[in-house]
């Protein structure tokens, strides 16, 4: 087995061309925390951060049949820039638009049958959440009204970080399953 640690970059991407997965991994332990840095001081959120660097290690093993001579460090930090401004210009035209939308909106006060479907759906979804098991209820609401990240809430309810996104990522699934029959049944009814 070779000492990866002691191989050069230049080593590790030939090594990582060829498919070595062992070469993938030595570059992704030498790159990933300063590309985490880098991404968290540009955009200060760490989910965002920590998903736009996992892509970036994901792109880099799917084309690495096309990054034969290339710098290594160079290469991952010109990704993560451009990867960075497309966040940001994306972010960007969202928001203009949504403020472009508003400016159109004519204002207008609910109606009486609005509110009532409004109150309606939030009675929905919170019998929907309060029907969840309860670990996964706790991890939503620590998640969606108390606002943590995966890493707070895994530090606070002492699970794993990939626990904690697993039952986030469950409980919508089923949050969504079980409101969209609720309504479905509602609206069927009423009419």
């Amino acid at each position: 087995m070779a000492a990866y640690d002691l191989k050069d970059d230049g080593e590790l991407i030939a090594l990582l061309v060829a498919g070595d997965r062992s070469a993938f991994t030595e570059i992704f332990n030498r790159y990933n925390k300063l590309l985490y840095s880098h991404v968290l001081n540009k955009i200060r959120d760490e989910d965002a951060a920590e998903d736009l660097v996992q892509d970036i290690f994901v792109v880099l093993w799917e084309k690495r049949s096309l990054v034969k001579n290339i710098n290594l460090s160079g290469y991952l930090f010109t990704m993560t820039r451009n990867r960075i401004l497309n966040m940001l210009s994306h972010s960007k035209i969202v928001s203009d638009y949504a403020s472009t939308i508003k400016n159109y909106e004519q204002p207008s006060y609910p109606k009486t049958d609005e509110l009532i479907r409004e109150k309606q759906l939030s009675a929905i979804i919170e019998s929907e959440i309060n029907a969840l098991p309860p670990r996964m209820r706790e991890v939503f609401v620590l998640s969606r009204y108390k606002h943590l990240s995966n890493k707070e809430i895994a530090a606070r309810l002492g699970l794993s970080e990939h626990t904690v996104a697993d039952q986030i990522k469950k409980s919508l699934k089923t949050l969504r399953f079980r409101i969209g029959v609720r309504i479905l049944i509602t609206c069927t009814l009423t009419f």
